[in-house]
């Protein structure tokens, strides 16, 4: 096990961004964005010095109580069947909850919940399991829409969307909705709409600021589109293509030109860039586990399925209680302020635009 300095970050990054269970929140990058929390790096290595796995741990400080509160965004990074690799990784986080004195540690691993040897190996090490039956009740969304491309080129994804979706994608491109990759010059705009979104759909929005260190520290894996009707811009995204994966993060439309249809093309050209840079997956990322027509989350679902992609449903949240009576203590001031700060923000209830899926 090492934890590692910040000039080692270089390798760190090279092997969680190729890695298949790598992801952008793992990406030492990630630290820049979340500039309100501190940051550690812990490795695991072979006899030969090589990384053979890795957990980004991101560290809020609580007020008053006292503590730190550790989190690993979709990590570890690594065979999630390696229990010995699993288990130098956690003898770093233990050494980082010593140092930072933490009460908690949580991670929510990019692994299945019909995986029942990790479950078995989570429990082994003494981690809690928390999971609720909508996906929202962490910190990430638990259930995830995903279109896994399968080394299939445009056309046969084209012709494998629904026809729903394909007829909505021609309606934009008849109707002259142009859709492109953008400068921040229009960060503007897309906060606009993105408040537009929030106002329609109840949900709280970031600001301009959080978007403008999101593209810069994540360049070159980041991109923000925008859609434009007659010159007019009326939908935007913020997509990251990293580790093989591209992943529909923000997205917003405003309320008008919504019968042109720009968010399908939008969608359609984000997924273009995914087969263009070889991904494994477009991960349209958070729906609701309430399947049922006329459920709360139901629009967005049924959006994401027009692509006719799968649900994959994650195991959810692991904790490792580090100090019992401080961490009851945090869980009482959350209660009564009714505010957790360590929980993602509210998650749009409906529209099929609203996509807000990354840890606060």
């Amino acid at each position: 096990m090492e934890i590692l300095k910040p000039e080692q970050y270089e390798e760190y990054e090279n092997f969680v961004s190729r890695h298949s269970k790598g992801g952008f929140t793992q990406s030492a990058l990630w630290r820049k964005v979340k500039n309100n929390w501190g940051f550690e790096a812990v490795v695991s290595r072979n006899q030969e010095g090589g990384i053979v796995g890795a957990v980004g741990v991101l560290i809020q400080t609580v007020p008053v109580i006292g503590t730190t509160f550790l989190y690993a965004p979709r990590g570890p990074v690594c065979d999630l069947h390696d229990e010995g690799v699993l288990l130098d990784l956690k003898a770093g986080v233990d050494e980082i909850a010593e140092r930072y004195n933490a009460h908690e540690f949580r991670m929510d691993p990019e692994v299945l919940i019909s995986d029942k040897r990790f479950l078995s190996i989570a429990e082994k090490m003494g981690f809690e399991h928390n999971y609720g039956p909508d996906g929202f009740e962490g910190i990430q969304a638990r259930f995830n829409y995903r279109l896994y491309l399968n080394g299939r080129d445009e056309e046969e994804l084209f012709a494998n969307l629904t026809q729903g979706a394909r007829r909505k994608i021609r309606i934009a491109m008849r109707s002259g909705v142009q859709v492109r990759p953008v400068g921040q010059e229009f960060l503007d705009d897309f906060v606009r709409i993105m408040q537009v979104t929030g106002e329609r759909d109840g949900f709280n929005t970031r600001p301009k600021e959080y978007f403008v260190r999101m593209l810069d520290a994540l360049k070159g894996y980041a991109r923000l589109y925008m859609g434009f009707y007659q010159g007019v811009p009326v939908c935007g995204a913020v997509t990251v293509n990293y580790a093989g994966k591209c992943c529909y993060v923000y997205g917003a439309s405003d309320n008008i030109h919504r019968e042109v249809m720009p968010n399908y093309l939008m969608q359609w050209e984000m997924i273009r860039w995914a087969v263009e840079t070889g991904c494994q997956v477009y991960d349209f990322q958070g729906i609701s586990g309430d399947f049922q027509e006329g459920g709360h989350m139901y629009g967005l679902y049924q959006f994401k399925r027009g692509f006719n992609g799968q649900v994959d449903e994650l195991a959810g949240e692991f904790n490792y209680v580090y100090q019992p009576f401080k961490r009851k203590l945090v869980d009482q001031a959350v209660n009564l302020k009714g505010k957790i700060p360590h929980k993602k923000r509210k998650t749009s209830r409906k529209g099929e635009e609203s996509n807000e899926n990354t840890p606060s």
